[in-house]
C-alpha cells in the first residue's frame, strides 16, 4: 500500500522533550474537545479521551509530537492527507499526519463513524465499558487487554463524569505543547511524506557509527524505555532479540532499529567466558538468528570459551 519515491523521504530526529505532559495535562488540554465531539457524532468523551491518553502516551508519542496523529489511526487506500511511516505491526506502517491535533480528534471521530463500529452507537453514551469492548470486537485494537486499558483508564481519572456533563477532578489547566525543536522540513503541502526517526530524552548513541542505541538504566524495561522514547515495546524487545518482558541489566546496550545482518570488520568473535551468542550478538550489533545460521547453531545453543565465530555468511 505503501509507494516510497527516492528522495522525497526526510529523516525527523525527535527532540528531548523539555517537559512531557502529564495524564492530567492532557486531559485538561483535550477534554473540551473531546465533549465537543460527543455532542457532534455521539462517540462517548471517556472513549475518545482514554484512547488518546493510550494511543499517545499522553501526547507525548512521537505520532502526536511530530503528525498531531494522537490516536494511532494509519492510512488507508481512501486517505489523501498528509503520511508518516513509523514502525508498528510491520516496519515503516504508513500513519495519518494531520495539519494540528484538533484534525485528529475530528478524524477519530469520522473513523469511529464507519460501518463495522456501527454497533456501538446502540448503546448508551454513558456505558463506556460496552464501547471499550466494542472497540475489540470490531477490531480498533489487537491488544486483548486494550478494553480493560481503557476502563483502568476512564475510571482512575473520572472522565466517565465528562459523558454526563461533569468535570473529572483530577485535570488540571495545561498550555498546549510546545512544537519540538532542532527539526528540519521539506517544503511542501500537508501530504508531503516523512519517515520518522526517534530519539528520546536520555543520550542516544551509535554502534560502530550505523546502529542507534542507549544504554538501559536500573529498574528499565522495554515498555518504560519505548514510552520514554515513543517506540513501540514490541519492536525494541524484536531488535534485541529478546522477548518483551525480558528484564534489562543496567549497562545494557538497548538498540532501536534492526541489527546488522552481517559484519564486515571484525569478520570473527573468538568467544571469551561467560559470553553467550545473545552477547556477541549485541556486542557487535548482528541479529541473532543470523549470527546462529552463519555458525551452524540454534540461536539458544551454548558457545565454547575459545571458539572462533564467523560474524559474516561463510564463502563457499
Amino acid at each position: 500500500m505503501r509507494t516510497c519515491i527516492p528522495g522525497t523521504l526526510l529523516l525527523l530526529p525527535v527532540a528531548a522533550a523539555a517537559q512531557r505532559l502529564t495524564a492530567e495535562d492532557y486531559i485538561a488540554r483535550w477534554q473540551d474537545v473531546a465533549v465537543a465531539k460527543m455532542k457532534e457524532h455521539g462517540i462517548p468523551a471517556s472513549i475518545t479521551l482514554a484512547q488518546g491518553l493510550l494511543e499517545s502516551g499522553n501526547g507525548n508519542s512521537v505520532l502526536a509530537l511530530k503528525a498531531n496523529n494522537h490516536f494511532g489511526i494509519k492510512c488507508t487506500p481512501d486517505w489523501s492527507g498528509g503520511k508518516v511511516y513509523h514502525d508498528d505491526d510491520r516496519r515503516n506502517d504508513c500513519f495519518r499526519k494531520y495539519r494540528d491535533a484538533a484534525d485528529s480528534y475530528e478524524d477519530h471521530s469520522r473513523f469511529l463513524l464507519r460501518p463495522r463500529y456501527a454497533d456501538l452507537f446502540t448503546l448508551k453514551p454513558t456505558d463506556y465499558k460496552g464501547w471499550a469492548h466494542g472497540l475489540k470486537k470490531a477490531g480498533y485494537a489487537t491488544d486483548p487487554r486494550y478494553p480493560q486499558k481503557l476502563i483502568d483508564l476512564i475510571e482512575r481519572y473520572e472522565l466517565h463524569k465528562l459523558d454526563s456533563g461533569q468535570r473529572p477532578a483530577r485535570a488540571t489547566k495545561a498550555e498546549p505543547p510546545a512544537p519540538a525543536r532542532n527539526t528540519s522540513r521539506r517544503r511542501g503541502g500537508e501530504a508531503d511524506e516523512v519517515t520518522l526517526n526517534v530519539g528520546g530524552a536520555r543520550p542516544v548513541e551509535r554502534h560502530a557509527g550505523r546502529i542507534k542505541y542507549v544504554t538501559a538504566r536500573q529498574g528499565d524495561t522495554f515498555t518504560g524505555l519505548a514510552e520514554e522514547l515513543g517506540q513501540i515495546p514490541g519492536l525494541l524487545a524484536r531488535w534485541n532479540d529478546q522477548d518483551k518482558g525480558s528484564a534489562l541489566q543496567e549497562g545494557q546496550v538497548v538498540f532501536l532499529q534492526p541489527k546488522r545482518n552481517s559484519v564486515k570488520d571484525p569478520a570473527t568473535h573468538t568467544v571469551k567466558a561467560g559470553e553467550s551468542l545473545w552477547s556477541i550478538s549485541q556486542r557487535h550489533a548482528i541479529k541473532l538468528a543470523k549470527l546462529a545460521a552463519y555458525n551452524g547453531l540454534a540461536p539458544d545453543a551454548p558457545v565454547r570459551p575459545g571458539t572462533v565465530l564467523s560474524l559474516r555468511k561463510p564463502r563457499r
